[in-house]
């Protein structure tokens, strides 16, 4: 039975409290599977209850959460960022902008951005106003604005081509994109492909003085004359503004608070129609799994653009706790974190790789006397991890005297409480040593763009690895079997199948895309999340594959692709980036690898009996384009296959090695860290073929010998 709603904080923490040991997360509601789908399964607490929808009662948008803390807490400081000093060329300390600034800035901006509209003609009531910069203040406050008088805003990512750029603002009709100074010109170019836009809000300064017409504001906007748009600073919005007196129009729940676009791995991006009633939800289910507080910072830095870094802020508002953005430039985030001292951090596995690798080499892996005990104090903690609920625990009395201190200080979380993992599977033997390193409650969690980035979660007292946790409390779901794959419901010892949901963050339709709903959703309701799950005894899910990345050999055998990359990318310390293909005209799969430059760097000194330094790039792509080293690491690689036992056509024949093969620059990747599979094989198409001639010839001298 869930805790009483009183005072928010109380109730969160009513609601962080585990199950009695031994107890699952989850639980099956008992008669509810059919067939072909298991039980409904429910967080313990809603059994016998209703999913819950908010932290209060009171609380029924976003923007009444801000309002929340805005009266609760109106000096406590809000938003902060680092000054570009361009004299000295390095940035200063965070400055900070408190609750009650930010609540006045965004009322006027606001009601600037109606004026605005107004004036070029649009009087619709709601509408949606597009949003692309890198994560600033301004982004939050233009965020807020618009909820302010029931505007919504429409998410374009910073990383994203013109091509996608051009599609989100022509398919949601925007007439005003609020952005930054770089993106301007890009807009201005854009324009006449994009006739819906009227207005411009650059959040950067157009004026700095200069004599009249001479300004980047004059010129901008004589550029801009011709295509019908008007260029604003965003300051002077906000005076407009302050000086209209309009009032703020609260939104009610059932209003639309953004619509995301989909980063997807193919065409064009699904517009994700999510409503302040869905962004309560996922505010009460983050505040669940962080416990945030008033005393809290955290640190901004995943794109603003995607739906897990919007819930993370709306998360920190709700708990009157601070945020500081990163500089804008992801090589200087440790010196940012270093001076913010965030209390909590967000990230993906692509950053927890890294950093796993930089520790390993400084504790477990280093030389002499530190290595030695390195290797105790992680041994002493992954074993009391493995102790009985109730008793495990990655602290230690002593260890985190001396040991934990500078692991932590080395990459800035110094004051880190609480650290969460999401988008993509995180490498259980890495989840295990970050969190002996760090020794705080590291989870993982699992979330989409349609479930405003909530769902399933680890509890912070479950020190098991390789799993999403239990259900969360706005969530209900389902498995169903499917069947082409092998994945039943009535396989044993655990129920296999495509996840289903159904809940209270969960979205109801894409924008304008009437198909895509449809197939989305099953006849009685079910979101299809295309995601394979096995579900254990403790009511925890497991993603193993997707429905749909799978792949046809010549021979017929069907292959998942990514759960080989996984299994690979999980048991070994030199990959960090993989994509196994198959051509279906093929017998035998090739990939393509990212490589640790930290760990690989010896690795092919050793094979080539030469000395490669982990810094000389060049040195280390031109190692990993040798015969040799691509064949002993091979080797170790059908050791791993062997070891997990791989059928003799799950096991990769041929190697392409590189640094970072896949980046968001180059497209192969969302800016969700998702490979995009189609992409990839046609950016390495050449590649691929000359691993398959190399291995064809292989296998016919071997048949001649």
């Amino acid at each position: 039975m869930a805790p009483t709603q009183h005072d928010p904080n109380a109730y969160i923490k009513a609601l962080r409290a585990p199950p009695p040991p031994g107890s699952p997360y989850s639980l099956p509601i008992p008669g509810s599977e059919r067939e072909g789908r298991s039980p409904v399964y429910r967080h313990f607490r809603c059994i016998n209850s209703p999913l819950i929808s908010t932290i209060h009662p009171d609380i029924r948008t976003a923007h009444d959460s801000f309002e929340y803390s805005l009266k609760k807490k109106p000096n406590a400081r809000c938003l902060g960022s680092r000054p570009y000093d361009a004299a000295t060329k390095s940035f200063g300390k965070y400055e900070w902008m408190s609750y009650a600034e930010v609540g006045v800035r965004r009322k006027n901006f606001g009601a600037g951005l109606v004026e605005l509209h107004k004036k070029a003609g649009i009087t619709d009531e709601k509408y949606g106003v597009g949003l692309w910069c890198q994560n600033r203040p301004e982004w939050q406050i233009t965020d807020l604005g618009c909820m302010s008088q029931s505007l919504y805003s429409v998410s374009i990512y910073d990383t994203l081509g013109p091509d996608t750029t051009e599609y989100i603002i022509n398919h949601a009709s925007l007439a005003c994109v609020v952005t930054s100074l770089v993106h301007v010109p890009a807009l201005l170019k854009l324009a006449p492909r994009i006739p819906t836009l009227k207005l411009i809000v650059c959040m950067d300064p157009l004026d700095a003085g200069e004599q009249p017409g001479y300004s980047k504001k004059d010129l901008l906007n004589s550029l801009a004359a011709d295509a019908g748009i008007a260029i604003h600073y965003l300051q002077d919005v906000e005076a407009l503004g302050a000086a209209s007196g309009r009032p703020m129009k609260a939104p009610a729940a059932d209003d639309i608070i953004t619509i995301n676009y989909t980063s997807g791995t193919t065409g064009n991006p699904k517009g994700v129609v999510l409503k302040h009633a869905n962004a309560v939800a996922a505010i009460t289910v983050s505040r669940m799994v962080s416990d945030t507080d008033p005393s809290d910072v955290v640190i901004s830095y995943l794109p603003l653009a995607h739906i897990y870094q919007r819930v993370t802020e709306h998360n920190a508002l709700s708990a009157n706790a601070s945020i500081g953005y990163f500089r804008g430039d992801i090589l200087g985030l440790v010196d940012d974190m270093k001076l913010l001292q965030p209390t909590g951090f967000n990230s993906v596995p692509r950053l927890f790789n890294r950093f796993g690798s930089a520790i390993r080499a400084a504790t477990i892996d280093a030389p002499g006397m530190k290595g030695t005990i390195g290797r105790h104090v992680i041994n002493a903690k992954l074993a009391s991890m493995k102790l009985p609920p109730g008793q495990a625990t990655n602290k230690h009395m002593l260890y985190d005297r001396f040991f934990t201190p500078k692991i932590r200080a080395a990459v800035g979380l110094t004051r880190a409480r609480g650290m969460v993992t999401g988008s993509a599977p995180l490498d259980p033997t890495l989840h295990q040593f970050l969190r002996a390193a760090f020794g705080n409650d590291f989870i993982q969690g699992f979330g989409m763009t349609e479930s405003y980035a909530v769902g399933l979660a680890q509890h912070h007292t479950d020190y098991s690895a390789g799993n999403c946790g239990g259900l969360a409390v706005a969530f209900e779901a389902c498995l169903q079997s499917v069947p082409d794959m092998d994945y039943l419901v009535t396989d044993s010892p655990n129920p296999r199948g495509q996840l289903m949901l159904k809940g209270k963050s969960l979205f109801e339709e894409y924008y304008k895309n009437e198909v895509e709903t449809k197939k989305a959703f099953t006849e009685d309701g079910w979101f299809q999340t295309g995601d394979i799950v096995e579900i254990d005894s403790m009511g925890r899910f497991t993603i193993i594959d997707r429905v749909k990345n799978v792949l046809k050999l010549a021979q017929g055998e069907y292959i998942s692709p990514e759960r080989i990359e996984n299994v690979y990318l999980a048991n070994s310390n030199l990959l960090t980036q993989g994509y196994v293909h198959g051509d279906s005209t093929q017998a035998f799969l090739v990939s393509v690898w990212g490589v640790d430059p930290v760990t690989f760097a010896p690795f092919a000194s050793r094979v080539l009996k030469q000395n490669i330094d982990p810094t000389d790039l060049e040195a280390i792509k031109l190692a990993g384009k040798d015969i040799r080293v691509r064949k002993a690491l091979l080797s170790d690689m059908d050791k791993i296959a062997k070891k997990n036992k791989f059928n003799s056509y799950e096991r990769v024949r041929n190697v392409y090695l590189d640094i970072e093969p896949f980046t968001i620059e180059n497209q192969l990747l969302t800016p969700t860290l998702k490979l995009k599979r189609p992409q990839t094989a046609k950016k390495f198409r050449q590649e691929l073929d000359i691993m398959y001639e190399e291995s064809l010839a292989e296998d016919s001298m071997k048949a001649k010998l």
